[in-house]
């Protein structure tokens, strides 16, 4: 008798476990769709099976303003930086000085998120001369694990390339200036793009900056953004190591 209610008990409990886990993983969000709908859509865009997407889902808003504010970020950039330094054990760097890593700046290097605050977390379409107005003020926080990342790798001996789409002409000093309040010293160039490279898109663009750094004889072995376009194309490094970023797709 006492076994039997000790299984009637134990039944009852994992019932009420079952159904309670079961409703946590739906738990709405901005009142008609669930949490796991927008954990979906982001890993979606984290593997680039979602692309050419201009606005994050309305409804998504909150989900996304927890996962950049609230601690996962963070921590999945903190795991993807881990994931960088072991590789780098496994690097014997020949010492003639021509070893490079490349780094997208903006949403890799610093962080724009209090400018996206603005713009509801990516949910309003991309606003060239509002970031422009933002960037210019050279207010970016630096991304802590990236930032110790990019002083390991030139205390190790790797030449830092800073390549990013941003108009040379009218955010050049801005940009410098910013990556230096934040810690951004000691790197071989910032690459800007200029009027010859204006209208190319983002993957052309960066593929010829890659090309043009290994073919002055530098071995690329890392290159890290948070956009595919920051990887893809050729001369794109020994290993991509991609930052998330949910907020904006650039092609």
């Amino acid at each position: 008798m006492e076994k039997c209610r000790r299984e009637t008990f134990l039944f009852i409990f994992l019932t009420i476990s079952s159904v309670a886990t079961s409703t946590s993983a739906w738990i709405p969000m901005d009142g008609n769709v669930g949490a796991s709908y927008c954990l979906s859509w982001r890993l979606a865009v984290e593997t680039n099976n979602v692309r050419a997407w201009r606005i994050v889902p309305l409804q998504c808003l909150r989900y996304v303003e927890v996962y950049m504010l609230g601690g996962q970020y963070d921590r999945d950039v903190q795991l993807t930086v881990d994931q960088i330094k072991v590789y780098l054990n496994e690097i014997v760097l020949p010492g003639d000085s021509m070893d490079a890593w490349i780094f997208d700046v903006d949403d890799t290097c610093f962080s724009n998120v209090f400018y996206y605050r603005l713009k509801r977390y990516g949910c309003d379409p991309y606003d060239p001369t509002g970031f422009r107005t933002w960037a210019m003020k050279g207010e970016s926080t630096a991304i802590q694990p990236v930032l110790e990342l990019f002083n390991t790798l030139i205390e190790t001996g790797f030449k830092v390339f800073l390549v990013t789409g941003r108009d040379e002409e009218t955010l050049g000093q801005a940009t410098l200036e910013n990556l230096h309040n934040q810690g951004f010293i000691g790197y071989e160039r910032l690459i800007m793009r200029t009027a010859d490279n204006k209208r190319q898109s983002a993957i052309t663009y960066k593929t010829r900056i890659r090309k043009q750094v290994m073919e002055e004889g530098y071995r690329l072995w890392g290159n890290v953004g948070d956009q595919w376009s920051d990887l893809q194309g050729e001369y794109s490094g020994n290993r991509t190591f991609k930052i998330p970023n949910p907020m904006y797709f650039v092609p």
